[in-house]
């Protein structure tokens, strides 16, 4: 087993433990958190197969973005502090049943298509030749991308907007 495969699964095995933590965390700090600890480990895997810029977005948009974002709407609510209510057992019943299910789609998908080996060579990285690929419109453009990423950030900031919003408490 080579270097590069052991440092695989040591990512591997964080991601999806701090995944499964931020899924679980009675406290929803607690869980933004480890969804920050996630998708840091998601960037490393990026690093791993030598996709800087690909990394590089991934820690900016999501960690840099998304996350803080999450995190200012939590702290700004009265409630940040208690604990979150546990789901009832019909939900989380519902909630196992469309991850199944979900699984089952995704593998059955990976194992129907047939992932052929590409004999191209490697793209250059430059920071021309990436700026030009953002600015274009063409087939092998980014713009669109680049646009779905910020409707995704306002989105994340509506998303917070409504976390944070004060709720009165009722009088009784």
């Amino acid at each position: 087993m080579s270097a590069s495969s052991i440092s695989f699964y040591i990512l591997s095995a964080f991601i999806l433990l701090s995944g499964l933590l931020a899924v679980t965390a009675k406290k929803i700090f607690r869980s933004a958190i480890w969804l920050l600890f996630c998708l840091i480990g998601i960037a490393g895997l990026y690093f791993q197969m030598q996709m800087e810029f690909i990394a590089a977005v991934q820690i900016i948009v999501y960690v840099g973005g998304i996350v803080v974002l999450i995190i200012f709407s939590i702290f700004l609510t009265q409630k940040s502090g208690l604990e979150m209510p546990k789901p009832s057992f019909l939900r989380m019943f519902i909630s196992f049943i469309a991850v199944t299910l979900g699984f089952i789609f995704t593998y059955s998908l990976i194992h129907k298509y047939g992932f052929k080996t590409v004999s191209s060579s490697p793209i250059e990285m430059s920071v021309s030749n990436i700026g030009s690929q953002m600015l274009s419109t063409t087939e092998h453009g980014y713009v669109l991308p680049f646009e779905v990423v910020s409707v995704l950030l306002l989105a994340a900031m509506i998303g917070c907007i409504v976390i944070a919003i004060k709720i009165k408490p009722e009088d009784k």
